[in-house]
């Protein structure tokens, strides 16, 4: 069964909803069926990757919030992640142009390892406020997944997958993705935003049941019929 994730670096909500997400998943008897795939979303394209905001100067400069209204919201942010086991450090996260990530994101894919950058790249921006636009940065997340950090450099310095992160892009807009997280299960159902472990748990249950799941034989398969080696009564 698989399950496409739009999601960006940037968005708290992304990794509450990862969270969520994964802590269902682990409850659930066919996790090991399930293939999860990282597309790339950007909700500011438009930020400069040269520069860097803290996140009081970000909802005061880019969304006109006062800063008495954009501290309690990053407050309240602040709590929702703790229910999902993380301690957002804000003071520290630095809001820039997460293009770069994303290129980085499509190499890991390369190795099997987009799950793991995926959780690499939150913790250096929401934790340990490292600067997710700088090369150096990612380099390094990425040579301590252990992928080359001569080819990592190569990708986010240069439009080598700039094309793959486009077409993630342009997927959200052609079905109507607008805000991230944003989770397609197996092409039948979609889950939007950060929801409980609990909800996540039953759309995927559902999922499966209806699309992966075989038929249940409610005759106990006793009935006379033809297979591929005859018929038989």
């Amino acid at each position: 069964m698989k399950i496409e994730i739009w999601s960006d670096i940037m968005c708290p909500f992304c990794y509450i909803g990862k969270n969520n997400f994964e802590q269902a998943l682990q409850q659930l008897p066919f996790k090991e069926a399930v293939e999860v795939e990282w597309k790339s979303f950007q909700l500011e394209p438009g930020l400069d990757p040269e520069k860097t905001q803290n996140t009081i100067q970000y909802f005061k400069e880019k969304k006109g919030f006062p800063e008495a209204q954009a501290s309690q919201m990053i407050s309240q942010v602040a709590q929702m992640g703790k229910g999902a086991g993380i301690d957002f450090n804000f003071e520290k996260a630095l809001i820039t142009n997460t293009f770069s990530a994303h290129r980085l994101l499509h190499l890991a894919k390369k190795y099997n390892l987009s799950n793991e950058m995926e959780e690499a790249l939150f913790i250096a921006h929401f934790i340990d406020g490292k600067n997710v636009g700088d090369t150096d940065v990612l380099v390094a997340l990425a040579e301590n997944l252990g992928i080359d950090k001569e080819e990592a450099r190569k990708v986010v310095s240069s439009e080598e997958l700039d094309y793959e992160v486009h077409q993630d892009i342009q997927e959200a807009r052609n079905n109507g993705i607008s805000g991230v997280p944003f989770f397609v299960l197996n092409g039948k159902y979609a889950v939007s935003g950060a929801q409980p472990v609990e909800v996540f748990k039953e759309a995927l249950e559902q999922t499966y049941k209806e699309t992966v799941s075989p038929f249940k034989d409610l005759s106990g398969g006793s009935g006379a019929s033809c297979d591929a080696d005859g018929c038989s009564i």
